[in-house]
């Protein structure tokens, strides 16, 4: 029997939940290098996908709940509630961190770059990341226990590449959440814009490639 819709919300709203505090905190608390923190996100969504990937799907991220319905692997009525939830989920951690582990304004992804270059650069590192998930959650030649190693490997290559010049969202609810609590709303356009496009993107791109006679 498969899980109800609100049991689905509510493993997406735990998962970013956790997802966004442990990668924030680690930022926080400031004694972390650059790989630390890449590190430290990484594990956490391989984590929170091997605890809740059989209920949800795990996706912790509206970039990969819109290019999975884009994609027809997630009905159209389901994306709405599960953005919901992982807004809710980011913001309830943001404001967690900031009560917890230091002030949640060092979690906030900024940009040190021009914003077209930001733009584009958030734009590749979410493709690169959709194009890892959408292979081992939907293609049964790449399916494996080691689905979330994968998924968590490349958040952790792409935090330790983009980290410096953008804070390597890939994820527009992972900067909604920090942003909103620290009221530096001015970028997020950008935090939400390009990864959609990205993560979009690397679904058709990874159809078209991978389609057999």
């Amino acid at each position: 029997m498969s899980n109800t819709l609100v049991q689905r919300c509510g493993a997406e709203a735990l998962g970013t939940f956790v997802m966004v505090f442990a990668g924030c905190g680690a930022v926080a608390v400031g004694s972390l290098s650059l790989g630390g923190v890449s590190a430290v996100f990484g594990l956490v969504v391989a984590c929170m996908i091997f605890t809740t990937g059989h209920i949800s799907g795990a996706h912790f991220n509206p970039a990969v709940t819109v290019a999975f319905s884009a994609g027809g692997f997630l009905p159209r009525r389901e994306v709405v509630p599960y953005i919901a939830a992982q807004i809710a989920g980011s913001t309830l951690a943001a404001w967690a961190v900031s009560l917890t582990l230091g002030p949640i304004s060092t979690g906030v992804t900024r940009f040190t770059i021009g914003t077209e270059t930001a733009f584009g650069l958030e734009f590749l590192l979410t493709f690169f990341l959709m194009f890892v998930i959408v292979s081992v959650a939907t293609d049964g030649r790449a399916k494996g226990p080691l689905a979330a190693v994968a998924i968590g490997g490349i958040v952790a290559v792409g935090a330790a590449v983009g980290g410096p010049v953008t804070g390597a969202s890939m994820n527009p609810a992972r900067s909604l959440g920090p942003a909103f609590i620290a009221g530096e709303m001015t970028a997020i356009w950008l935090y939400c814009l390009a990864p959609l496009l990205g993560a979009c993107a690397a679904v058709f791109v990874y159809r078209a490639i991978s389609r057999t006679p």
